[in-house]
């Protein structure tokens, strides 16, 4: 099973966009595995739009691939999205690492665009198969509750063939989503303990439909630093992590402390089935930043490389 360990970021923690360039430079200079961005439409903090920063991270290297985490696919249309995940592709030479969801019916979205969350797992998937379709076949007609298309198609088409359809969520429905529809399956905030009985329900539902998701196509993601628990930038971290729907147990979603600590808790989520990873430093400023990452990438990293082929990361 290869490892694939990437990078990602809760919000904008840079001083500025050159640092922020800075910062996805080292990824690409050191070997990291891949860069992830979180998706927050509506915000009072700097955050991102995962699309438009893919692009820029993907433009300016060579080798790092790019993922978002997860893109909300109710809030938007599947026909411009599937064209921009097919752009991002085909310019990239085949390094996008998508990933949908359905978003919480809770998310500031819904009320601040007047949506109704209801009936969202319904309408996403009419669009991750309308996506499917369109990146593979010369025109696509469908009608269905949510969206009807004649003879749609787009050009180029992604590199990757099939392009990688990972899906996220905890729910029964995004299981059965998975399972039905995904190459792939990424966690959100969740301990190994959490993780491991979905991974195994969508094993074992995906066999129900008569599919198989590769071992290797299995991701979470957990915050870390190199130092200690009380740091004000960890005690920080856990507030936030505190104050978010669902969060029950914030420091079971953090790591902090030496390198053996992070290692171990890499291989409490292998153990539950999991093989990619998107890690997010803890830090203070950004020659912090940059530290955490650099230290995460000379000491952690290299323990899974053995296990990691040259090209690893969610793929179909």
């Amino acid at each position: 099973m290869g490892i694939g360990i990437g990078f990602g970021v809760a919000g904008f923690p840079f001083s500025s966009v050159g640092a922020y360039h800075a910062w996805i430079d080292l990824l690409e200079e050191q070997g990291a595995d891949s860069v992830w961005f979180s998706e927050r439409l509506v915000s009072h903090t700097p955050t991102l739009e995962p699309m438009a920063a893919i692009g820029m991270a993907l433009g300016r290297t060579k080798r790092l691939k790019a993922g978002m985490n997860a893109v909300i696919v109710p809030f938007r249309d599947p026909l411009v999205l599937a064209k921009e995940c097919a752009t991002l592709d085909f310019l990239s030479g085949g390094r996008l690492l998508p990933v949908f969801g359905v978003g919480d019916e809770r998310a500031p979205e819904w009320r601040a665009t007047g949506r109704d969350p209801r009936g969202r797992g319904e309408q996403a998937d009419e669009a991750l198969v309308i996506m499917a379709r369109l990146w593979s076949e010369d025109r696509v007609t469908f009608e269905g509750k949510h969206y009807r298309y004649v003879d749609a198609a787009i050009s180029p088409r992604p590199v990757q063939q099939p392009l990688p359809l990972w899906i996220g969520g905890s729910s029964e429905a995004a299981i059965r989503r998975t399972a039905r529809v995904g190459t792939g399956w990424l966690a959100g905030l969740q301990t190994p303990a959490q993780v491991a009985p979905i991974v195994r329900a969508i094993r074992e539902k995906a066999a129900e439909y008569g599919r198989a998701i590769d071992d290797d196509h299995y991701g979470a993601g957990f915050s870390y630093r190199f130092g200690s628990a009380e740091d004000p930038a960890v005690q920080r971290q856990l507030a936030a992590l505190a104050r978010l729907p669902g969060v029950a147990d914030p420091a079971g979603l953090v790591v902090a402390g030496s390198a053996d600590d992070i290692a171990r808790r890499i291989e409490e989520f292998i153990a539950a089935g999991i093989s990619k990873f998107v890690v997010r430093p803890i830090a203070s400023d950004d020659a912090d930043l940059m530290d955490q990452t650099m230290r995460m990438l000379e000491e952690v990293v290299p323990r899974f490389a053995t296990a990691r082929p040259a090209a690893a990361g969610p793929r179909a």
